[in-house]
């Protein structure tokens, strides 16, 4: 690593057909979270420590930093990372913001999950999220 490294933030949104007290609940409670990401305790309190079963990449710790229901979740995801969730009312459904930052591209292997990630989470991951969104009573 250099003097200055360069550190980067994944930034993508995603529209959710569905109110943004749904959308945190998929975001906050373990049974719905599983159904659209991945498996673990997650809990909308300060301090809360679980860790985000992610298959092929083991278990992910985790430790809860910030909780503004229904608008704002942010969270260590590994020790490098931080996920920040923003929501904001957008018509008839909510618009989800998710910054993953923490990203020193210095490093190869941190670079390599850059470049990874940032499609996984556009492509997949939050589309996943709208079509459970979308659906009744999730």
């Amino acid at each position: 690593m250099t003097e200055t490294s360069r550190f980067a933030t994944i930034r993508v949104d995603q529209f959710v057909a569905a109110p943004p007290a749904t959308v945190w609940r998929l975001l906050t409670e373990p049974a719905l979270l599983k159904l659209w990401w991945a498996e673990g305790q997650v809990a909308a309190v300060v301090g809360h420590q679980f860790a985000l079963d992610m298959p092929g990449y083991g278990k992910q710790p985790c430790t809860v930093l910030e909780v503004d229901p229904p608008h704002r979740f942010v969270y260590t995801f590994t020790a490098a990372w931080t996920l920040t969730w923003r929501l904001e009312a957008d018509g008839d459904g909510t618009r989800v913001f998710l910054e993953h930052s923490g990203f020193d591209l210095d490093d190869d292997r941190m670079a390599r999950a850059f470049e990874r990630m940032g499609p996984g989470w556009r492509d997949v991951v939050l589309p996943r999220l709208a079509r459970i969104g979308a659906q009744p009573s999730p």
